[in-house]
């Protein structure tokens, strides 16, 4: 009997982690979401159709509850007709939206 029950432990162990993305995966398959979206928003805000983001930094934040999704985090700062604004995006594991907050104001480029 507890042979059987070793043997089902691991079936269940290595199904859970065969189903698992690597962070690595998560942050690919997730950053041309995470780039639409805060793009889209920063043209908006900075009324500026022609704004361009670049990905800053990102990161994963791990599942708080029991069987919670993994999110992408990432800090995109976007740039466009003499303004600039920086959003972190957070996108769920296998995210087709993803959801930008502005981190801070809009500052004028200055030069």
């Amino acid at each position: 009997m507890s042979q059987v029950r070793l043997l089902l432990a691991g079936i269940a162990g290595i199904s859970v982690l065969a189903g698992c993305q690597s962070e690595q995966q998560l942050l690919a398959g997730t950053e041309g979401v995470a780039l639409q979206t805060a793009e889209q928003r920063g043209q908006f805000e900075l009324d500026c159709p022609s704004a361009k983001g670049e990905i800053l930094s990102s990161t994963v934040l791990q599942a708080i509850l029991w069987g919670g999704v993994e999110r992408a985090e990432y800090t995109v700062g976007v740039l466009g007709c003499g303004k600039r604004s920086v959003y972190i995006v957070i996108c769920p594991q296998d995210a087709t939206i993803c959801y930008a907050a502005a981190s801070r104001d809009n500052p004028e480029i200055t030069q």
